[in-house]
C-alpha cells in the first residue's frame, strides 16, 4: 500500500510573493489565533474588573504599626513563626466565587518605613484579618505595642513630575527559578564572640541607612505576602528532577507525536551519537553521583518544599526633595541590602532594570521614564499585588530574612521605634483597697503617704525624660503620620 501526499498547494504557497503569502496565511489560519487572543484579553478585563467591584464592596485596609520591647532579643525565628500563623488567612475560591464574583485571594504588606529617618515597622492588612495579625505578633513578641495608624504615602505627590518632590523606584525579583532559596538568616550565624552577639542581623544596614536621611528624605520597602495553597510543590520537583537529569515521559498527544517524529528521523537520517548508543534509562543521576553545588542545589529546593511557603513581591521606593536628593547613596545602600541575601550557587535578588525601575535608555526617555514614575507610585500606594513584575514563590525563612525586627544586641538604631518597657501583670500577692475596707488601712494606702506619691510620678518623669533625651540622637517629627 502507497501513502501519495500531495505537495502542489504547499508549493504553490511557496512560491507566493511575501504580502500575499501572509494574506493567505491570516485568511486560513491566523484569524483563529487572531481571535483566540482578542478572547482571552476581554476575559482579563472583564475578570480585572470584576474583581475591582468586589473588593471595593468587601476589603477595607488598614495600617498597624508594630514596637517592639526595647531590648528586643527574639531571632528572625519568632518573624519566621508570625508568617507561620499568617498561612490560616487563605481560603479556597471555587470557579463560580472567581469568575462570577470576581473573589480573590488578599494580600498583606509587610513594610519598612523611614520618613526623615525616623523608621517604623508597618503592616497593612485587611480589617477582618486584624486580629489574625495581632495574634501572629503577640504570640511571638507579647509585649510588643500595636496601633492603629494613617497611611504615610499620602505626605508626598502621587502624580510626577512635580516642582518639589522627585521619585526612585523598582521591583526586586528572583534572578533564578524561584524555586531555588535565596541566603537565609541561619547562615549569619557564627560561634565566635559572646552568644548575644553570635547573629549578625543583616538588618543592620537597612535600619543604618535609614536612619541616616535627612530631612526631607522617605525610603519606602514593601513586602507584600499573598498566602497560596501547595500547587507550587510540583515546580519544585521539576527543578530537582532536572538537576538530577531525569526524564519524565508525557502522555500527552502532542509528547506522543513529538516522539514518533524522533524516532522516524532516527530510521531516516541513522545519526546515531555515543550518547544515544547508550540508551538513557531516563533514571537520571543518583546523590553519590552528584557533585558538591549539585548536591547543595537539590538539598536546598527540598528543604524550601519542606515549609509553608507564600507568593511574594518585593517594591522600594525613595523619595525626597529634589535640593536634598541622594539618589546614589540610598539606591546604592538598599541594593547592597539585598545583596547580602544572594548565595550565587542557589538564588539573589535583584532590581528589575528591564520593567519597573525608574530607569530608561534610547527612544523617548523622558516620558518613557515619567510613565515607569507613576506606574511604581501608583502600585505602591495601592499595594498591588500583580501589577509590574509577577510575584515569585518565598517560604517562611526566606520571608522572615527579608523583613524582621531587629535585635537590639546587633543594631544600634536610636530611631527605630521601640515600646516603652516591658509590661508585667501585678503579683497575686499585692494587697487591694477593697481588702481593707472597714478596717484600719495600712500605711500603703494612708493618706499622707498618697500625697507624697501624688508628687512622686512628677521627679520620675523628669528623670526618665533626662536620660532619654541622653540615650536618644534625635526625635521623630511631630508630623509623622505613626509619631
Amino acid at each position: 500500500m502507497e501513502i501519495v501526499i500531495d505537495t502542489t498547494r504547499l508549493v504553490e504557497f511557496s512560491q507566493l510573493p511575501i504580502d500575499q503569502m501572509a494574506w493567505e496565511f491570516f485568511i486560513n489560519v491566523g484569524w483563529i489565533l487572531l481571535a483566540i487572543g482578542f478572547l482571552y484579553g476581554v476575559l482579563l478585563i472583564y475578570k480585572v474588573r470584576l474583581s475591582t467591584q468586589w473588593a471595593a464592596k468587601s476589603l477595607k485596609y488598614i495600617i498597624l504599626a508594630v514596637d517592639v520591647p526595647k531590648g528586643n532579643e527574639q531571632s528572625p525565628k519568632a518573624v519566621e513563626n508570625m508568617f507561620t500563623y499568617l498561612g490560616g488567612a487563605h481560603g479556597s475560591i471555587n470557579f463560580f466565587e472567581k469568575w462570577f464574583e470576581g473573589k480573590f485571594q488578599p494580600s498583606f504588606s509587610y513594610e519598612i518605613v523611614s520618613l526623615e529617618g525616623y523608621t517604623q515597622f508597618l503592616i497593612r492588612t485587611p480589617i477582618e484579618y486584624r486580629n489574625l495579625i495581632e495574634t501572629s505578633i503577640y504570640s511571638q513578641y507579647p509585649d510588643a505595642e500595636i496601633s492603629e495608624v494613617d497611611d504615610y504615602v499620602d505626605t508626598v505627590p502621587h502624580t510626577f513630575p512635580d516642582e518639589e518632590y522627585d521619585i526612585w523606584g523598582s521591583e526586586f525579583v528572583q534572578s533564578k527559578d524561584w524555586s531555588y532559596p535565596i541566603k537565609m538568616y541561619r547562615e549569619f550565624e557564627h560561634m565566635m564572640g559572646p552568644s548575644e552577639t553570635q547573629f549578625k542581623d543583616p538588618m543592620a544596614s537597612l535600619m543604618d541607612l535609614c536612619g541616616s536621611l535627612r530631612e526631607g528624605e522617605q525610603l519606602w520597602f514593601q513586602l507584600i505576602v499573598i498566602p497560596t495553597g501547595f500547587d507550587w510543590l510540583a515546580a519544585t520537583d521539576k527543578a530537582v528532577d532536572k538537576i538530577l537529569g531525569k526524564k519524565k515521559k508525557s502522555d500527552g498527544l502532542f509528547s506522543k507525536a513529538l516522539e514518533w517524529l524522533g524516532i522516524f528521523s532516527e530510521m531516516i537520517f541513522s545519526i546515531w551519537s555515543e550518547v544515544e548508543e547508550k540508551k538513557d534509562d531516563g533514571k537520571g543521576l543518583s546523590m553519590v553521583e552528584l557533585n558538591p553545588k549539585q548536591k547543595k542545589q537539590v538539598e536546598a529546593i527540598q528543604a524550601k518544599a519542606s515549609k509553608l511557603a507564600f507568593e511574594a513581591k518585593i517594591r522600594v521606593i525613595y523619595v525626597a526633595r529634589r535640593e536634598v536628593m541622594n539618589r546614589s547613596k540610598v539606591t546604592s545602600g538598599f541594593v547592597g541590602y539585598i545583596k547580602q541575601f544572594a548565595s550565587l550557587d542557589l538564588n539573589n535578588l535583584k532590581p528589575d532594570t528591564t520593567a519597573t525601575m525608574t530607569k530608561t535608555a534610547y527612544f523617548n526617555k523622558d516620558k518613557r521614564l515619567i510613565r515607569k514614575k507613576n506606574l511604581i507610585m501608583n502600585n505602591y500606594v495601592n499595594r498591588d499585588d500583580y501589577s509590574g513584575r509577577l510575584p515569585g514563590i518565598y517560604d517562611i525563612e526566606e520571608l522572615a530574612t527579608l523583613w524582621h525586627f531587629p535585635l537590639e544586641a546587633n543594631v544600634k538604631s536610636p530611631l527605630v521605634q521601640k515600646a516603652p518597657g516591658r509590661k508585667a501583670d501585678a503579683p497575686s500577692s499585692l494587697p487591694m483597697v477593697d481588702d481593707f475596707m472597714g478596717g484600719a488601712s495600712p500605711e500603703l494606702f494612708n493618706v499622707e503617704v498618697l500625697r507624697r506619691e501624688k508628687q512622686q510620678p512628677e521627679r520620675n518623669e523628669m528623670t526618665e525624660q533626662r536620660n532619654e533625651d541622653i540615650n536618644r540622637k534625635a526625635s521623630a517629627p511631630d508630623n509623622l503620620p505613626f509619631a
